[in-house]
């Protein structure tokens, strides 16, 4: 079966088409995606989706864009070049998160099933269901696609599920609230941020232990979204309540640097040649972009109402 998954990544990656330079960002509170063409960092277009829009992701062979309608319990699907919506399929109950395996599939987080779901998202099949804690939330496939991790924020875990079985692998248990989770470019690590006492996990994949911890250099963060740089030596978190951007040695998980941005940064979005980062600032109503090498702000960009998730098709 792994070998299958390989195959379908390597055929899906040759029917890849050329790269919008355009951002898509899911505003809560508006029911809309907005589109920014990042070439001039310009709103280009709003279009509506349904209601309380928050995950979103980009198909591995960038001809979609999926964006978790929670409210709808559905997936609302854009044609990125078109920037419409060109269908709906069901999700489970209160999709939240999702993250996309290279062989297409959506793993979704259902927060008030208690489960994980694994949808074909170019027919709307369902292909699997996993039970996990309560309220899950934060998902990342593991880029060798062995491995999916799935934060439940009310049990204060990440299951470590493997694939294509999709049973979990370990419970690991990673303190209060635990929101976001990315593996590093080898697979064999998992970064958590848990919101209620601030802190960053690192945890080994293959066993669930866990290799180092740390508190952010802020009484005010709440971290919720996390991810790698592209070379894999920094973490990019973002502090919530605290309006800033941590920034942390992957392998120490030592605090860097932190950048201000706009009010309740949430979401995180990386460039293709990670030279950009780009945040939601849900109670400014704006995404941020940060020049990753001189790690200072240069563009704020007006969008809907408490924008919640970002992806970038460059």
């Amino acid at each position: 079966m792994k070998l299958i998954l390989a195959i379908t990544a390597i055929i899906v990656a040759t029917n890849t088409m050329a790269a919008t330079n355009r951002a898509f960002v899911s505003n809560e509170r508006s029911d809309s995606v907005s589109v920014i063409d990042i070439l001039t960092n310009k709103v280009i277009k709003t279009v509506q989706v349904g209601k309380r829009p928050r995950g979103v992701g980009i198909s591995p062979d960038g001809n979609e864009v999926y964006v978790a309608i929670s409210a709808d319990n559905a997936i609302a699907v854009l044609d990125p070049v078109k920037m419409e919506v060109i269908r709906t399929f069901a999700s489970g109950d209160d999709p939240e998160a999702f993250a996309i395996h290279s062989n297409g599939n959506l793993y979704i987080s259902n927060e008030e099933d208690a489960m994980a779901s694994v949808y074909d998202p170019r027919t709307g099949a369902l292909l699997a269901t996993i039970d996990v804690g309560i309220e899950p939330e934060g998902v990342a496939v593991a880029p060798d696609g062995t491995r999916v991790a799935v934060t439940s924020e009310s049990t204060n875990l990440v299951h470590i599920i493997d694939v294509p079985e999709h049973t979990i692998q370990n419970n690991v248990l990673v303190g209060a609230r635990p929101r976001s989770v990315v593996f590093s470019n080898d697979s064999q690590i998992i970064y958590v941020t848990a919101e209620i006492g601030g802190e960053v996990k690192k945890i080994a994949a293959d066993t669930g232990n866990l290799i180092k911890k740390t508190t952010l250099p802020d009484q005010n963060a709440k971290p919720k979204d996390v991810l790698l740089s592209r070379d894999g030596k920094n973490l990019y978190v973002a502090g919530g309540r605290a309006n800033k951007i941590f920034i942390l040695d992957a392998e120490s998980l030592d605090h860097k640097n932190s950048i201000p941005v706009g009010k309740r940064v949430w979401g995180l979005a990386l460039s293709r040649d990670g030279s950009r980062l780009y945040t939601t600032d849900g109670l400014d109503h704006q995404v941020t972009v940060i020049d990753t090498k001189s790690e200072k702000v240069k563009a704020v960009i007006k969008v809907g109402k408490f924008p919640w998730g970002i992806a970038l098709d460059d």
